[in-house]
């Protein structure tokens, strides 16, 4: 064997690693400063990225800067983060709860101020009475970003008791297909680029190894931390030699400084991979002691890969054979080398097959679990936290009545989810059986994540009897269809606690440290644990405060949420080559958690659930070849949702400074297109299918191709009318929506993936302007109370 168990560093103290040493609350110039490890309220991935929050005397935030203590942003923080002041003293932020009748949906001026007290009365009241009539199944919880620490599955298996939690984005096409890919082939929740975050040496750690080549699949991580990867990792590696390889239909700052660029047409990227593995394969560029100890399946995936050879993938993806060939060899003969991958994997009806085969990649070059390749967390390592009392508080009678388990068995039993695209049918349609109540909790559907946003608005309006919203503001969702608004505090005004990228990949440990008073607002964990005491108290009956579940099940008895939050962050212990040692399998045995022992190149779960157990590319439903009779009215390729400075997801629309860095939704034109079609820079355009159209705000930009349009995602005008009219939605939700033209209903056989990056489109210019006018965004938002 050519790999060397290594033994894992410790870290007992932060004080360890910075030669800084600050305490995690101090005093300066009069100024209490508190340490904090954020995430969430306001959104961002789990990073945990370090702030000092200063705090004068009259306990009020007066600045946001960096912390140079923490061991991986090292004080370096986005836009979001600074303008944090900004989001709290907001003042169109709601800090006290309200209520409206049913009757009254929609309508901004219905909304009446109550007490804590009354709001939970009246939740108690109609949880009672509509489960009493319909089950507990009857109820849906919408979610998110995933707030209060990495996940928020408490409010349904510990509060209301449902099996129906629910990401309501079609094929839970966000970071899920992706697990799901690495568990069923690798028993291993996610292979992560490794950067050294776990290491108390970083990158100078004598474990560690600097990547010569990382290669970048769909993911952009400079913008928006994504997964909770720190983005600017990429560039430090890049300082320490590392070379880059790109896969992405745009022109970004990294692909632009990358060795190989393989611009590929959106949705193709499993032709890539296939045709990638078949070059190392045939070229014998694989690490043959890893394929031959630790792989199952080469020999079946060898024959499958060499029916995409490059030459026909150069076809389909509209790159050069050679170029493919020769990324592939730079992938290979590095030693280590890493692939981040992101949400591009995911966005397509072929995602998990896409994630099939960028694993696959990893296995064959030998770099899962070794240093500068992808790290790997250990058997302790889990999706969903052991389920956070799923099994006491659901059931296996009531489990079995989730919406798409018998469906999509490979989908909901993984994650605890209803699959999404048959929650909407199951509003809509009443079957399997009603839905009639709901919340939103990090969730905003309507502006932000589902597609046809306004089919799920007539769903939800239909279906639903009673609803809640869980926000710091009142959001297009909330407002379009919520009884009760429960106001949420920000991560300055609550304690909690991350692990970094989900917990999935072993890195580092962070304290959410409250700097403030919460002024009437509580945390996600405190709303469902009060919930629960009066809905479903047996399954709280072990706790006194959410520091006891915090203790319990978020930390695991590993230490206490005291000892956490005066560190602020502690690293994970992290160890290599852990499938030497019997540190991946439950029964202690070498290899890999998988029913052969060794990472499923041949998956035998895909094949389960009803899928290939072998690799294979599909093209995506609607697209220049599955569809070439709809070209001529829909002649681009529309990929959606690259990420911003300004905003994470539908979020921080009325943060003036960070508006004024994107004050309009822009769609991407190539130059010569624009000159075809006579559109002009900063001109408004309807983008349109088959399924609906949008206005943008024309970009011309040679980032992308003259084959491709590419949307922003998750506008809506907090600025304007905020009540539900007809065409628009609530605050104009829908004018500029492009998931109006991303259907439901295109899921990948698993249940996971879909067309959000590879839809097809037309543009055309509309003569009216929609220009924001900051001024009066200024004049709304601008006066910080």
């Amino acid at each position: 064997m050519k790999t060397k168990a290594t033994p894992a560093i410790k870290l007992d103290s932060l004080a360890e690693v910075n030669d800084l040493g600050k305490p995690w609350r101090y005093e300066e110039d009069g100024l209490t400063v508190t340490r904090s490890s954020i995430w969430t309220p306001p959104g961002c991935h789990p990073v945990g990225c370090g702030l000092k929050l200063y705090v004068d005397k009259s306990g009020r935030l007066v600045r946001v800067e960096g912390d140079e203590n923490h061991p991986v942003t090292q004080g370096r923080l986005c836009p979001r983060c600074i303008a944090m002041k900004d989001y709290v003293y907001n003042p169109s932020r709601v800090k006290r709860p309200l209520k409206r009748d049913p009757k009254d949906r929609g309508q901004a001026d219905k909304w009446v101020e109550c007490s804590w007290e009354e709001a939970l009365d009246l939740i108690e009241k109609e949880y009672k009475r509509i489960t009493g009539q319909y089950g507990r199944e009857s109820m849906i919880i919408f979610v998110g970003t995933g707030r209060e620490g990495g996940t928020l599955l408490p409010y349904a298996t510990m509060s209301f008791c449902t099996p129906n939690f629910c990401y309501s984005q079609s094929g839970y096409a966000c970071y899920t297909p992706r697990l799901a890919a690495c568990a069923y082939i690798t028993g291993i929740p996610y292979p992560e680029l490794d950067y050294a975050a776990g290491l108390p040496g970083r990158y100078d750690d004598p474990q560690y190894e600097v990547p010569e080549v990382i290669m970048l699949w769909g993911k952009e991580p400079l913008p928006s931390n994504p997964d909770g990867f720190f983005g600017h990792a990429v560039t430090d590696l890049m300082k320490r030699g590392a070379r880059l390889i790109s896969v992405d239909p745009r022109v970004t700052w990294l692909s632009a400084h990358a060795d190989y660029h393989l611009r590929l047409r959106p949705g193709t990227d499993t032709a890539l991979g296939l045709a990638m593995i078949d070059t190392i394969i045939k070229e014998e560029l694989y690490d043959k002691d890893f394929v031959e100890y630790w792989c199952y399946g080469f020999e079946a995936l060898a024959e499958r890969a060499a029916t995409m050879p490059a030459e026909r993938a150069a076809e389909i993806c509209g790159i050069d054979a050679n170029y493919i060939k020769a990324a592939a060899r730079m992938y290979a003969n590095a030693k280590p080398a890493g692939i981040l991958w992101g949400l591009a994997v995911d966005q397509k009806k072929n995602g998990m097959q896409n994630g099939q085969v960028i694993v696959d990649l990893m296995a064959i070059t030998g770099n899962i679990d070794r240093p500068g390749g992808q790290v790997v967390g250990d058997i302790n390592s889990g999706l969903n936290e052991g389920g956070f009392g799923f099994d006491k508080g659901i059931g296996p009678e009531l489990g079995a009545k989730m919406i798409g388990i018998k469906e999509y068995p490979g989908y909901c039993n993984l994650i605890l989810n209803a699959q999404a695209d048959l929650a909407l049918v199951a509003l809509e349609t009443d079957k399997p059986y009603p839905v009639r109540m709901g919340m939103y909790t990090g969730n905003n559907l309507m502006a932000c994540t589902s597609g046809e946003p306004r089919r799920w608005h007539d769903a939800i309006l239909r279906s639903l009897e009673f609803c809640i919203g869980v926000d710091c503001f009142i959001t297009p969702s909330i407002q379009a269809s919520c009884d009760v608004f429960l106001p949420l505090a920000t991560v300055v005004e609550r304690d909690g606690c991350l692990f970094a990228e989900y917990g999935a990949a072993p890195l580092y440990f962070g304290a959410c440290n409250k700097a403030i008073d919460p002024d009437g607002t509580k945390s996600d964990l405190q709303i469902a644990f009060e919930l629960g005491k009066r809905l479903n108290p047996h399954m709280w009956e072990d706790y006194n405060d959410v520091y006891d579940f915090i203790n319990d099940l978020r930390l695991g008895k590993k230490f206490t949420f005291d000892e956490l939050h005066k560190e602020v962050t502690l690293q994970q212990d992290i160890s290599y080559f852990k499938y030497e040692r019997g540190d991946l399998r439950r029964d202690g045995g070498l290899g890999f958690n998988t029913p052969s022992g060794r990472i499923e190149l041949y998956c035998g779960a895909y094949a389960q659930f009803g899928d290939d157990p072998l690799p294979y590319y599909e093209e995506p439903p609607f697209s220049p070849v599955s569809t070439p009779e709809l070209m001529a009215d829909y002649p681009f390729v529309l990929t959606t949702g690259a990420r911003t400075y300004a905003f994470f997801h539908s979020e921080h629309r009325q943060i003036p400074y960070l508006r004024e860095l994107n004050p309009d939704p822009i769609v991407e034109v190539n130059p010569d297109v624009a000159l075809r079609l006579g559109i002009a820079d900063g001109q408004w355009c309807e983008v349109y299918n088959m399924f609906g159209s949008a206005v943008l705000k024309a970009k011309i930009t040679q980032a992308v191709d003259k084959n491709t349009i590419h949307a922003q995602h998750g506008w809506w005008f907090p600025e304007l009318n905020p009540n539900d009219v007809e065409k628009d939605g609530p605050y104009h939700t829908f004018r500029s929506n492009i998931n109006n033209l991303n259907p439901n209903g295109y899921q990948g056989k698993i249940g996971f993936g879909a067309p959000y990056k590879c839809m097809i489109c037309n543009i055309k210019p509309v003569e009216k302007s929609y220009d924001t006018n900051m001024a009066d965004v200024w004049a709304k938002f601008g006066k910080l109370v």
